[in-house]
């Protein structure tokens, strides 16, 4: 029998992966089950890369993912802007005159839900500085209306979410250039599937994991994607 699909079985499977991001606790103890994957994992090449945290999250969510890639060899380091309270603008600048002044050579950015939204920013606005660009759970083709992230988010923007779709669909017309690779998950509670999928840019390549939203920053099989994504082993 097909599976049953419609709006009504995309709210519900929505609302249940929202219950399961209070299950976070048991999705990481998954990582003790997925840790082999890490086992051979390529070494890096020691490129400058940031790790960009989600909305309302600061650098402390980065810290496991942070430790994983500076061991492979890469040069990593997080924003150095706290909490991220949203204000995808005035981050991006800041961020990019950072770049001009302390690094030689382009960043390779992962940003986590709208940290990954920021380094879209950046990719576009920014192409000199930018080498490589990769989210996970980030919404890339609307906001979470339902979700209380996404009602802050429009709340504390001073705008609706109608206004703040249509100013994201204009931004997305200007194409990102760099590599670009879109990790997103059906699980995902916070930002759904539909919203978290790239339909801007033919070159983007996206990866879909069985990861809740919350436990993104800590599963090893989103690390192992990682460190292939950044040798180029795909």
């Amino acid at each position: 029998m097909p599976e049953a699909t419609g709006p009504d079985v995309s709210a519900r499977r929505h609302q249940w992966n929202r219950l399961r991001e209070f299950a976070f606790p048991l999705d990481a103890l998954k990582f003790a089950v997925e840790a082999p994957q890490l086992i051979g994992a390529p070494r890096g090449d020691g490129r400058p890369i940031m790790l960009l945290p989600g909305y309302y999250a600061s650098e402390l969510s980065m810290i496991p993912l942070k430790g994983y890639l500076g061991q492979l060899g890469y040069d990593v380091s997080h924003w150095g802007l706290g909490r991220n309270m949203g204000d995808v603008g005035s981050y991006a600048d800041h961020l990019a005159a950072q770049f001009r002044a302390e690094n030689d050579e382009p960043v390779t950015l992962i940003g986590w839900s709208l940290g990954g939204a920021i380094s879209r920013r950046l990719a576009r606005e920014h192409p000199e500085l930018i080498r490589e660009v990769i989210t996970m759970g980030t919404p890339v083709g609307g906001i979470p209306r339902d979700g209380v992230a996404g009602q802050r988010y429009s709340r504390e923007n001073g705008a609706d979410m109608d206004a703040l779709e249509a100013t994201l669909h204009q931004r997305n017309l200007v194409s990102i250039t760099q590599p670009l690779t879109v990790i997103y998950s059906d699980n995902d509670g916070v930002v759904p599937s539909s919203i978290a999928v790239d339909h801007y840019n033919d070159h983007a390549r996206h990866v879909k994991v069985g990861s809740t939203h919350i436990a993104m920053g800590v599963s090893a099989n989103i690390w192992r994607i990682l460190a292939d994504t950044l040798a180029g082993k795909y």
